[in-house]
This record gives C-alpha cells, structure tokens and sequence, in this order.
C-alpha cells in the first residue's frame, strides 16, 4: 500500500541515500534549504510502510516548481513516480498556483507531456573543471545593502518573485554571491554553492553579455580547480560561447517544462539556472 506524508528534518538521510543512489549533485544543505523554503510542501512516499520515494515543490508567488523526483531502484516500475507527480501537482493546486514548472530530461519529457506540460525552452548543463578566469574590477561580492537591487533584478529578467531563494543563498554563502555594478546600477548578478560532485553555479541573471562574461569568468577563477556545473538556457549564445570557450562540455540538455499560465521569462537575460529543483 502507497503512503505520502509530509517531510520532515529526520527524512535528509532518506533523501541523501536517494540522490545517492541516482548520482545527483545535492547535499544535506540543498535538502534543509527545500524543508526551510516550503516546509509543507516536500513529500515521502512510503510503500507497506517503507519510505521509498521523495519529491519537493517550491511556491514563488504565481509559480510552483517542483524537483527531487526520487524513487528507490528496487521498487521503479509501479507508478510510484507518477503518485509523487500527482500528489504534488495537488497541493500546489490546492494553494492556488497557476503555474507549475520543472526542468525534465528528454527521457522524462514525454511523462510530463501526458500530465499536461508543455516545453518552453531548453538548457544545456555544462560541466568541466574551472581553470583560468579573471578578475575584474566592476565585479564585486554582494554586500547587504545591494541585495535589494539584485533581488529587483533577478525579478525582473525571471519574472517570478523568488527573493526568498535568493536570500536564502546569501544568507548562507554570501561571499559567493557578486555583482556587475555599471554607475550606481547593478546590471547582473552571480552565486554558486557546493554539490556532491561538483560545484554548482547559478542562480545568475544578467541584462550585458559582458557583464555575464565577466561574472563568469569571475566565478571560475573563485572555482578554480573545481569541477563545476553550468545550466544555460540555449537561448543565451553568448553564455553557451562563454562556457565552450572555457572548455566546458555538454553533460546533458534540459527541457523547462510548464503547466497552467505561461512566465514572463527573459531566458537569453539568464546565465546560469538555480538547478532543476528549483530553476
């Protein structure tokens, strides 16, 4: 018999033997940042009363995302997935989202397309070990009187408010987090945190590819030796151009994936995504 529950702080070692066993990236931190985000809203399924599944959904105002789709190898093949989808598309109706969103790789993208998603754009993950990079000197770590504006501008180039993902990442790193500052305008932003198997950086939005250019390369350089993730929307050439002339490779492209109202979303103003749980 299927059971869905609530998360709860004791489930991070299920969900990190999970992420395990699929080879993803996330750690403790990324597990408690979705508790801290959307401590209702992240599920366990369990079968004859044994946790086999997880899955977490994310609410920016208008916009649901939902990520950590995980079900144990062992009992794959029984629609267990599918409830987890379901459940969560559920709750996120039953808080009045109309739009969910996720990131699916092209094997999952037909299952989401009979759930009613439609592809908006694509992205590629990039990975290689950062070398080289640059300082440059209209880059600088965010202080705390900045973030406002960096938060005005990831709004503005995403269209969805998500100050509450982005203070979260400052909070607990905020010397990763820089700003391309032209005058008294901040016209792109950077971060990145810690993976299990690579750094992963991103979120990071920018209105100037040279402004991206050099937030980039100043990243690398703050990474380097590193092995890093990069998802870029395809839309973005010259973050796609950056990223290849830097010598990192396609790993694997991602489809962004809608249900319900379509975004306002600039994705060619995007140099990095947040990952796939939470865009």
């Amino acid at each position: 018999m299927l059971y869905i529950r609530p998360m709860t702080g004791t489930d991070v070692a299920l969900g990190m033997y999970l992420k395990n066993q699929a080879g993803w990236n996330q750690t403790e931190a990324d597990w408690r940042r979705f508790l801290h985000l959307e401590p209702n809203g992240c599920f366990v399924a369990l079968l004859d009363d044994r946790p086999v599944g997880t899955a977490t959904t994310c609410v920016f105002d208008s916009v649901g995302w939902i990520g950590m789709l995980l079900v144990e190898p062992a009992v794959r093949g029984r629609g267990l997935g599918t409830r987890l989808m379901e459940h969560c598309l559920k709750h996120l109706a039953e808080r009045g989202v109309p739009t969910v969103r996720l990131d699916a790789t092209p094997l999952g993208r037909p299952i989401y397309e009979k759930l009613g998603f439609v592809v908006e754009y694509e992205l590629l993950r990039m990975e290689g070990v950062a070398s080289g990079g640059v300082w440059h000197p209209d880059v600088g770590p965010v202080t705390a009187e900045q973030l406002d504006r960096v938060l005005d501008l990831d709004l503005n180039v995403r269209g969805t408010n998500r100050h509450r993902l982005i203070r979260r990442l400052y909070d607990e790193r905020p010397e990763a987090m820089r700003a391309f500052v032209a005058g008294d305008r901040i016209v792109g932003y950077m971060t990145s945190r810690r993976g299990a198997n690579a750094t992963q950086i991103g979120p990071a939005v920018s209105t100037s590819a040279e402004a991206g250019r050099a937030l980039a390369d100043v990243a690398l350089r703050y990474c380097i030796g590193q092995r890093i993730f990069i998802d870029i929307p395809t839309a973005n050439a010259p973050a796609v151009d950056w990223a290849r002339s830097r010598g990192l490779s396609v790993q694997r492209p991602l489809m962004r994936m809608r249900r319900g109202q379509p975004v306002d979303d600039r994705p060619a103003s995007q140099w990095a995504s947040s990952g796939p749980e939470k865009g």
